[in-house]
């Protein structure tokens, strides 16, 4: 977390400050936003590995003050404009299009102002999944399938208790009832109450019309601004089919215990 605040430059209006930031992912909150920000992001990954980085931003959703740009020699690309109220709305780029350039907007009162973002490098590949725009809602096939076991950052086994539909956001949570754990790269199934059930939620898009449903799934996917995002959801049994298939064949890419 980088906090910046342009009430210490007040007398120099049109001062820009470098940032550096090594972490791959992490947010940025500029209090009282004058002058400009550039932000260097500069993970601790080779040189020659940054033209397979993709950058995203999802500004805090009361960020105000400040103009987001992609600023590269010179040139610069609006982003994200000053009060845009685009709810979770995700802006991604390619590491070699350019950096971040944060232009503080005039304002009479600039302490009621706050500019913040949350950032997330990640390979082109992954950032491909999670913004697939041609088809986001096919099913997987069998080698899809496999592969996410082995790569997701999140895999289960369980069943849809119940979707919630966020019209504004274009999204709909699945609440998931766990009935086998694999993976989770973070804590976002978690046992619940007193009768030590797991539980937990992801997001997919409202377009893909998920609904509640009997049987149990296998439910893969992606952390993204710490949520978790649904990637291949195969039924369980059809997993299990293509499991012991791939297996047999000497296929796998992975072991995970379908049983």
């Amino acid at each position: 977390l980088s906090s910046p605040s342009g009430l210490t430059h007040e007398s120099h209006k049109k001062d820009v400050e470098q940032v550096y930031l090594r972490c791959s992912e992490g947010s940025i909150e500029w209090m009282y936003p004058t002058g400009a920000l550039i932000v260097n992001l500069r993970p601790n990954i080779s040189p020659a590995s940054y033209k397979h980085l993709t950058v995203c931003i999802k500004p805090f959703k009361d960020s105000a003050g400040a103009n987001i740009y992609l600023e590269k020699t010179g040139e610069l690309k609006l982003l994200v404009r000053d009060g845009e109220r685009s709810a979770s709305r995700v802006y991604c780029f390619g590491y070699d299009q350019g950096g971040l350039f944060v232009e503080a907007t005039p304002q009479q009162d600039i302490s009621r102002k706050i500019t913040g973002f949350q950032y997330e490098l990640m390979s082109r590949g992954v950032a491909a999944d999670l913004h697939t725009t041609s088809a986001p809602c096919r099913p997987c096939s069998d080698t899809e399938v496999l592969l996410a076991v082995c790569t997701s950052d999140f895999v289960i086994r369980g069943s849809i208790q119940n979707v919630t539909n966020e019209a504004e956001e274009q999204e709909s949570i699945i609440h998931v009832g766990v009935s086998k754990l694999y993976r989770q790269k973070s804590k976002i199934f978690q046992l619940t109450g007193e009768s030590g059930n797991w539980r937990g939620q992801i997001k997919t898009l409202l377009q893909c019309g998920v609904r509640p449903g009997d049987g149990d799934f296998l439910f893969t996917g992606r952390m993204h601004f710490g949520e978790a995002r649904l990637g291949c959801a195969p039924r369980f049994k059809d997993f299990q089919r293509m499991y012991k298939e791939a297996k047999d064949k000497g296929l796998n890419p992975c072991e995970i215990g379908p049983d």
